[in-house]
């Protein structure tokens, strides 16, 4: 029988059957993976997967195997950076929800993020919640990034959980899609999701004061239906955002305003730092690639350890 993975705490999952009956389920044995990656979860949410009952004990699920992914997000784990966190699979969207103002999502874990999806071929929705918050100086810088992303093709939102403002162009987004929520926590994930799901009761908890960091309110991962069609998968609040499987060769490949200029680099090897005849540096110099993302991806570049073989 197949079903669906709704939530996973690392040991049981819940899972949804074709018929719509819910029920916990455990691993037993070796599953048969349809995939060449090593992950601290074998399992996760939004997996097909195959079940069986255990013989004598009809409410013990079991299971048995995996079916292919259409993709995933996978990420570094928190607690190992050499392993990998696959964080969602099957997903249509990611949509990263970011704050100007308590706390404060950095340019830099927004084009991580990006990357990230780039990498799966998941698009990308970036929707800027407490836009209530907002004072001058976050109206200005607003309006800048989205001049940055939208040119680059990226949907960008601005909403307020907290006054409902605008929160239907985020449920328009969502509808009839199976969408990855995620952000800093404090950022307001839950507050949205309340909004868009009438009679549903996430906790939400006020960003720390003293640090101005969010404190974590979701502990696991978790799907959700939704009621206009759709699915979404609330996932733990991120602190930050380490690379998986990403080269510093291919990096410039998961920003889509560097693609298309590659080939026409002088070396095929270009990592557009130093090297002559570099297109994408000639970009950046006649303003066609805005500048804070060129830096972006140089602080990427740097951050990313060259395999030894």
């Amino acid at each position: 029988m197949k079903a669906l993975v709704y939530k996973s705490t690392g040991s049981w999952y819940t899972i949804k059957t074709q018929t719509g009956e819910l029920y916990n389920a455990r691993i037993r044995g070796k599953l048969k993976i349809d995939t060449d990656i090593s992950s601290t979860n074998p399992v996760t949410v939004g997996d097909e997967v195959e079940i069986d009952f255990e013989e004598g004990a009809e409410h013990s699920v079991i299971i048995t195997g995996i079916l292919p992914r259409k993709n995933y997000i996978n990420r570094q784990s928190p607690s190992n950076r050499h392993h990998h966190h696959i964080i969602a699979a099957n997903i249509d969207q990611a949509v990263l929800v970011c704050t100007l103002r308590e706390p404060r999502t950095s340019r830099g874990f927004i084009d991580r993020f990006l990357v990230t999806t780039e990498a799966y071929h998941v698009p990308a929705v970036l929707v800027f919640n407490k836009c209530d918050l907002h004072r001058e100086k976050e109206e200005m810088i607003f309006e800048e990034w989205r001049e940055v992303y939208e040119s680059i093709g990226y949907t960008v939102v601005l909403t307020s959980a907290e006054k409902n403002e605008n929160t239907v162009a985020v449920r328009d987004l969502l509808k009839d899609k199976t969408s990855l929520i995620s952000g800093h926590s404090g950022v307001g994930k839950s507050s949205l999701i309340n909004i868009i799901l009438p009679g549903f009761d996430l906790k939400t908890q006020k960003v720390s004061g003293w640090s101005g960091k969010g404190m974590h309110t979701t502990t696991f991962a978790e799907m959700f239906d939704l009621p206009f069609g759709g699915r979404i998968i609330d996932t733990p609040g991120i602190r930050e955002f380490g690379l998986v499987d990403i080269t510093r060769q291919e990096l410039s490949h998961y920003f889509p305003e560097m693609r298309g200029l590659i080939n026409e680099c002088q070396f095929n090897n270009c990592l557009h730092t130093n090297e002559p005849g570099c297109a994408v540096k000639e970009a950046v110099a006649q303003g066609t690639i805005y500048e804070e993302r060129y830096i972006s991806y140089f602080n990427i570049l740097e951050s990313i350890e060259e395999k030894k073989f």
